[in-house]
């Protein structure tokens, strides 16, 4: 292959430097966003649950701001969480730190934490038969890929709706299953599913945000641990999302 001649060479280089600062101030933002607003929000939790502990005096429409502020924050943290993810994910690699842990408390511990947001929205949280088995996984990854599910559900669901989680195993196959009863998703958007920042006509019932990355970043996940994940929608009925992945990392 010729040399560029000294002018090209010059200008690739300039190129490529530009190039390197936009991506070193992508990385800033990403950092600013995860780190920096995170405080805040955390703050605005912990104040609004002070304010729900002492809420006797207040008035039924009162009550009702306090339930829709609640569900916007958790949003926001959501929405944070993503970011920081994906800022791993993209920039700074995931180590993985497999450890044992029960399946049964898993499902439950992660249910609970959406409790609230699932009651503020009317909806049922419904689990069917979970069969105990140990797990010896990367628990974070696993959190996250299940978190996003769940937070989907909940976000695209309309009041009065459920929301299904279902687990099978053997000893070395662990699968997990989130079904709702949202929209679901139009034909055309099947290959779209788990693209970063993709956008679909099913939007969130509760007025929450949307990044785009939740499907990219469970599907992300999924794989650092030896999984996988499906999708199984029905237009206008809604959607099974399956986890699959063995219950013991090869370490």
């Amino acid at each position: 292959m010729k040399d560029l001649p000294m002018d090209n060479s010059k200008q690739v280089e300039t190129l490529l430097q530009k190039i390197e600062e936009l991506t070193q101030s992508q990385r800033h933002l990403l950092t600013i966003a995860s780190h920096d607003v995170k405080s805040p929000f955390n703050r605005m939790h912990a104040l609004l649950q002070l304010l729900q502990l002492n809420a006797s005096n207040l008035t039924d429409e009162q009550k009702n701001y306090l339930e829709k502020m609640h569900i916007v924050i958790a949003d926001g943290m959501a929405m944070i969480r993503n970011l920081i993810d994906y800022r791993n994910l993209e920039f700074q690699g995931l180590e993985l730190m497999p450890a044992p842990f029960s399946l049964r408390e898993f499902i439950h511990s992660s249910l609970k934490a959406i409790d609230g947001v699932a009651q503020k929205k009317q909806l049922k949280l419904i689990v069917g038969t979970v069969n105990d088995c140990e797990l010896y996984t990367d628990r974070h990854c696993l959190q996250r890929a299940f978190d996003n599910l769940l937070s989907n559900a909940l976000k695209f669901s309309f009041p009065s709706k459920s929301v299904t989680v279902r687990t099978v195993h053997t000893d070395a196959i662990v699968v997990v299953e989130v079904e709702d009863e949202a929209r679901g998703f139009l034909p055309a958007e099947h290959a779209q599913l788990f693209r970063k920042f993709s956008r679909f006509s099913s939007r969130p019932t509760g007025g929450e945000s949307s990044t785009g990355l939740g499907l990219y970043i469970a599907q992300a996940m999924m794989q650092k641990i030896n999984g996988h994940i499906e999708c199984l929608t029905t237009e206008g009925i809604g959607s099974v999302f399956r986890l699959t992945f063995p219950a013991r990392l090869p370490f």
